[in-house]
């Protein structure tokens, strides 16, 4: 039997493919793609790490906690050192914030036109058991005259100012996802090749899905109007799937359709996700592919104003109509 797999193209780069976009910005001069290209290049790194992890007892606690008060693990430091060695070396970064630091991470790079908030490893808990983990980045333009002091202010701004965000995915394949505001695409790696290839063109989440994703271990502290929505999910049907490893989740939903929910809780009253490094990328790429995400009282995720580093907010993302009908459940409590 004649195999046709054999002709086929192999696809177009993430290389190529930014190269080819880099026109969308007129206030880019190679930086931002170059900025992307370093962001895919510490992924590549980390990925191996991960891949050998067990190998090279890079599994299980590093035996510090992060600025969260949350037990690091040793691949949260290293995928961490990893993303700051990158950008730090790419020179595009003037400064970052990352989950696993307490303050601004200044790169010496005072040319440097950009800021990356970043989660460099979400749902590291899930190493040792073998469970897709990820990378969330966040990409802004610096306020601060360039060649200047960073400030709070070139970190601290709006989910609708960032420029690019994306997040990737560690598992039975590693992807790169990303959006600059013109769609939102999906690049898998090839690693006999050491390529990411186009895979996902112009991703677009269903209006309607039938997967909830939420930690129902912690129902007993959920408001009363949000276990009614979970009765109302289970009286239709959905599936309930919830993996721990919010990337891994949200990706799922992303492409089959459903919800997302980190409510706020008795133990976390202004909810449990970080605004600036996990909740603003995923909403901004959510958006971009039709989505909503706010905090389920109605207000927009990506207009909330930040005031500090490591602010937490409750988090609703998916599916519009999904987002909605929770939204429907929860407006008695505003």
């Amino acid at each position: 039997m004649k195999n046709t797999q054999l002709g086929l193209p192999i696809g177009t780069t993430l290389d190529r493919f930014i190269k080819s976009k880099q026109d969308d910005f007129s206030f880019a001069t190679g930086e931002l793609s170059q900025l992307l290209r370093d962001i895919a290049l510490a992924g590549k790194i980390v990925n191996r790490e991960i891949n050998r992890a067990g190998l090279i007892d890079l599994g299980g606690a590093y035996g510090k906690q992060n600025v969260q008060g949350e037990d690091q693990q040793k691949l949260d430091v290293v995928a961490d050192i990893r993303f700051i060695r990158a950008l730090k070396n790419g020179g595009e970064v003037c400064a970052m914030v990352s989950e696993e630091r307490d303050e601004i991470i200044e790169l010496d790079n005072p040319g440097g036109k950009y800021v990356v908030a970043i989660d460099p490893l979400d749902g590291s808990s899930n190493i040792d058991v073998n469970v897709s983990i990820g990378t969330i980045f966040s990409i802004y333009r610096r306020k601060s005259p360039v060649g200047g002091e960073v400030t709070h202010e070139d970190v601290l701004q709006k989910g609708s100012e960032q420029i690019a965000a994306g997040y990737l995915l560690y598992g039975s394949s590693t992807m790169m996802i990303y959006t600059t505001g013109r769609g939102v695409f999906g690049f898998t790696y090839e690693p006999s090749l050491g390529e990411y290839f186009l895979s996902h063109q112009n991703i677009s989440i269903p209006k309607q899905g039938k997967i909830y994703s939420v930690n129902e271990g912690s129902y007993n502290d959920f408001e009363s109007p949000l276990k009614d929505y979970i009765s109302y999910c289970k009286d239709q049907r959905y599936a309930g799937r919830y993996i721990g490893s919010l990337v891994a989740d949200f990706h799922r939903n992303l492409l089959k359709g459903g919800i997302y929910i980190y409510p706020n809780t008795g133990s976390y009253p202004n909810g449990k996700l970080r605004l600036l490094y996990e909740c603003n990328a995923l909403a901004f790429i959510v958006e971009q592919a039709g989505g909503k995400a706010t905090d389920g009282k109605g207000k927009r995720i990506m207009e909330v104003e930040p005031t500090e580093l490591h602010q937490r907010v409750p988090f609703y993302v998916g599916s519009v109509e999904m987002v909605e009908k929770v939204e429907s459940y929860l407006k008695e409590t505003v």
